[in-house]
């Protein structure tokens, strides 16, 4: 047996305890001891000292050399930024892995986040081993099969129960859902071993020519991108995992770049439709785009504009304009309906490029449109300037529109307009919208630190004033976690606003202390529904953390995420070693287990915690960008033809197209009631015009991920 996984076996594995209620204790108190009682040491004590101090003259000598010193030293402490936990107003950004302050402030112990890092790896190792004795191959012995052992062969399935200890498929012979979608996770963790088995599974018994309806948007951001992330990393990072077989020159070398193009082929079919806007779904086998069965059959508009990453990188490597051109259009049929301050209701229809209803958010099914926008830019090494037009719009609208305050501590607020932004405004925040912060603090800085920025003279109020909101909105979501009983976050959370509401655009507000006392009144302001309590395992506050750490310094983020991590270990660990789970409901203890470990997990939650607790220069910000569920695409330049085909609009103040468009013979757009445009009246589509989805099937749409790869996914994919 593999000494590393018997060594893993024995101390995640062991426990045999039985669960109460359905939640695994007996495994969640082994792991609560495990990480609490170590035999390594997680923290290495490193006192303050001075040299200095020791050869100073007697105070009664030399009293104004004191003094002096007193205030020179604590000075140069309020310039590194030390206080800023007291004075968070007066805060100075401390650039990554420059300043330790264990080493400055006596009796603060220095964290070893070498040690931390490795027990993410070891979770993710529990979840795939788990995940690969249940639900993919196994032998007698009950791990993988070796070539002398008899072997009952399960294929790698799609989805993963492992409470049940089972899965199932979501096309007929499967779509590698989990094991691409963690391929540059197993990359970047360097687990050569199970690699190795996944790329052999993949060269050997995975192939996408399937009579199976699959959902485009979820297809692209997980498995075309598991693949042009596994080929970027295996070619110019192959130290990282290595195999022979893939690297450059390697008879092997592009195999996944050879899948990836085949299954962007059949996903292209989904783009035939009247405008380019991509159908909901898309045929493997046929290769034809298929309308989404619910929401009048309009497509999301985060799917439709979430697929430009992928694509273009794509057109990158192998030279064909095809994907670039068509993942292009989308961006213009959108932007050419002139809405209003850049904020998009979140169903576009198809077949004629109209929106459907006025429902404007950031959560579910609005969400990656605007990650994709700032992030398109910086993929292009900034020579796409277009999309950063659209960026500043759409984060200005934000503020104008979106942003509100709550009632006791004036947490910042995203909010939504369902109504429309003449509409009331709706204090709800999905977990999805805790990518934002993270995304303006990318954008603002561009993948720099903030003192890089600053000594570059790319600073200045706009940019302060960004990341006071990042700041802001990342300490809203990581109070989503502080407030339930097991630490993880809900679904969807709403707040205790004032009315009306404070808005952003009335005056900027600093939220107050956020204290660990169970009964502070801070907690007041969060109002969780029983409905909305459950945890899907999601990314999105984790990775604003990552960015937020990397581009500020501040090493609370880093604290965050790993009191993240602990409650994951804690609640969420399954017995027998068979990974992590979802909670139906993560606000009472013990939780009530959901059966379901999504791919999410192992493809986003763990590898943005593991890079939240790894150096800084591993995969720097500035020369890559992540897509919407964390795969890792090169930055480069336009090259082989390639450049923006197109240009926005004249459009005014609003962002409505301007009447100058009737002077080329084409009908004036002009702004709805709801504060939208469209190109006629008669032409706007309301949610009124076609079929509304059951009460059921409502449900199903706000657990199912907008972005960023989704919940209950499988639910989508025509089963």
């Amino acid at each position: 047996m593999d000494p590393v996984r018997a060594s893993a076996n024995s101390s995640w594995a062991a426990s045999k305890m039985p669960s109460q209620n359905g939640n695994a204790n007996g495994i969640g108190r082994k792991l609560e001891g495990y990480f609490d009682n170590r035999q390594l040491p997680m923290y290495k004590d490193k006192p303050y000292s001075y040299v200095s101090s020791r050869r100073k003259p007697p105070p009664y000598k030399r009293p104004q050399i004191l003094l002096g010193s007193f205030l020179v030293f604590f000075g140069l402490l309020y310039w590194l930024g030390i206080f800023s936990p007291l004075l968070r107003k007066s805060r100075r950004i401390i650039e990554p892995g420059k300043v330790d302050l264990s080493r400055l402030m006596p009796g603060l112990a220095a964290v070893d986040w070498e040690d931390r890092r490795e027990r993410v790896k070891e979770a993710f190792v529990l979840s795939w081993d788990g995940y690969e004795k249940n639900a993919w191959a196994t032998s007698p012995s009950g791990y993988p099969p070796s070539r002398a052992d008899p072997v009952l062969v399960l294929t790698g399935y799609d989805v993963y129960y492992p409470l049940s200890k089972s899965g199932r498929q979501m096309a007929a012979n499967g779509m590698g859902w989990i094991i691409v979608d963690a391929l540059d996770t197993l990359m970047i963790m360097n687990l050569t071993s199970r690699l190795t088995h996944a790329r052999e599974w993949i060269s050997t018994s995975l192939s996408y020519d399937q009579d199976q309806e699959v959902n485009t948007f979820e297809t692209t951001i997980r498995m075309l991108g598991g693949f042009l992330s596994a080929y970027y990393l295996s070619t110019t990072y192959p130290d990282l995992a290595p195999i022979a077989d893939d690297d450059r020159g390697a008879a092997g070398e592009d195999l996944y770049l050879e899948k990836a193009a085949d299954l962007a082929d059949r996903l292209l079919g989904a783009y035939e439709s009247g405008t380019g806007i991509p159908y909901a779904s898309v045929n493997l086998k046929s290769l034809q785009g298929v309308p989404s069965h619910a929401d009048g059959g309009a497509s999301s508009t985060a799917e439709a504009t979430s697929v430009q990453l992928e694509m273009k990188y794509l057109a990158i490597l192998t030279g064909e304009k095809n994907y670039w051109e068509k993942a292009e259009k989308v961006m213009q049929i959108v932007d050419d309906n002139g809405m209003e301050d850049g904020l998009l209701p979140i169903f576009i229809y198809a077949d004629d490029g109209n929106f459907r209803g006025n429902n404007i958010r950031l959560g579910s099914r609005g969400d990656s449109y605007y990650e994709y926008l700032i992030k398109q830019y910086l993929q292009t090494s900034k020579q796409e300037p277009v999309y950063l037009d659209m960026w500043e719009q759409s984060l200005a609208g934000v503020r104008k529109h979106l942003i509100t305050y709550s009632k006791d501590s004036s947490f910042s607020v995203l909010a939504e307009r369902p109504n429309g932004l003449r509409g009331k405004i709706s204090p709800k925040m999905d977990h999805l919208v805790c990518f934002m912060p993270g995304t303006i603090a990318l954008a603002a800085t561009g993948g720099l630190t903030v003192n890089e920025a600053r000594k570059a003279g790319k600073w200045g109020k706009k940019q302060e004033d960004e990341m006071r909101l990042a700041e802001e909105l990342t300490k809203t979501c990581w109070g989503m976690y502080k407030v339930m009983a097991t630490g993880l976050a809900p679904e969807i959370t709403f707040f205790e606003i004032d009315d009306p509401p404070r808005m952003e655009s009335d005056g900027v507000v600093r939220s107050k202390p956020m204290s660990d006392d169970k009964d502070a009144s801070w907690r007041s302001d969060y109002a969780v529904k029983p409905m909305d309590s459950h945890n899907l395992q999601r990314p999105e506050t984790v990775e604003s953390l990552f960015y937020m750490w990397r581009i500020t310094g501040d090493v609370e983020y880093r604290e965050w995420g790993w009191e993240m991590f602990k409650a994951f270990m804690k609640y969420t660990a399954v017995e027998d070693g068979a990974g992590f789970t979802s909670l139906s409901d993560a606000n009472v203890i013990p939780p009530a287990l959901k059966d379901n470990m999504e791919s999410f997990w192992m493809a986003e939650t763990l590898k943005y915690l593991y890079l939240l607790f790894s150096p800084t220069d591993l995969l720097p910000l500035d020369k890559i960008v992540l897509n919407t569920e964390a795969h890792i695409f090169p930055r480069f330049e336009l090259a082989r033809g390639l450049k923006t085909g197109w240009k926005r609009k004249p459009r005014d103040a609003d962002g409505h197209i301007i009447a100058a468009e009737k002077a080329e013979g084409k009908e004036e757009k002009t702004p709805s009631a709801a504060g939208t445009a469209a190109p006629a009246a008669a032409a706007v589509k309301s949610a009124s015009e076609s079929p509304e989805k059951s009460p059921v099937s409502v449900v199903k749409v706000e657990e199912t991920r907008g972005s960023g790869g989704g919940g209950v996914a499988q639910e989508r994919i025509g089963l």
